[in-house]
């Protein structure tokens, strides 16, 4: 019996180091050998300070910005601890009554009339709460409120917006999206 018990504690110890951490530890090497910007959070940043991540959505309130989808995550949204969907189903009346006035929102500040077509993702969080991306379609919504406001041509801010547009990952999965943050910094840097 004391030799089972020994042999037992042995294992564990052994198992322990191997998987909790000589594995973590090759794992964590090869990933900062082969992937350095990915394995370190994928940060954006500006005059040496991070300012965000390529995959971390972030609130752009401001209207000389394009603005990102809605977040669910955390108490006022966008809390990447705290990531995660509302949880509400399509017949929820929280969900309704919330689109309904992010809808309204959403037109008054683009300039768009009653009848005029809101992108889903200007409305509604994404399954995480903050997804980063936004469809090329909600992106060319709020062009002219951004040329407006930045005092910039139309046109420039198009082009800007197509320069950022990704196309489907390999070119079948997924769908073409343009990162917020990006394109806002790049907004940032047009004189």
């Amino acid at each position: 019996m004391l030799r089972q018990m020994i042999n037992s504690f042995l294992m564990l110890m052994v198992l322990t180091i191997i998987i909790g951490l000589a594995y973590p530890l090759a794992v964590t090497g090869v990933a900062q050998a082969l992937f350095p910007h990915q394995a370190n959070g994928s940060l954006i940043s500006k005059d040496g300070k991070p300012i965000g991540s390529e995959l971390i959505g972030q609130n752009f309130a401001n209207s000389g910005y394009f603005h990102s989808r809605p977040s669910a995550a955390g108490k006022d949204g966008y809390d990447a601890s705290s990531s995660s969907g509302s949880n509400l189903g399509p017949t929820n009346k929280k969900l309704v009554d919330t689109t309904s006035d992010t809808i309204k929102k959403v037109r008054e500040e683009n300039g768009l009339d009653e009848k005029g077509l809101v992108p889903a993702d200007l409305v509604l969080a994404s399954g995480s709460g903050l997804d980063p991306h936004i469809s090329p379609a909600a992106a060319y919504l709020q062009v002219e409120r951004v040329a407006k406001e930045r005092g910039l041509s139309v046109e420039q801010i198009k082009k800007t917006v197509d320069s950022y547009v990704k196309g489907r990952q390999f070119g079948v999965f997924g769908e073409p999206r343009v990162n917020v943050l990006k394109l806002n910094l790049a907004l940032d840097a047009v004189k």
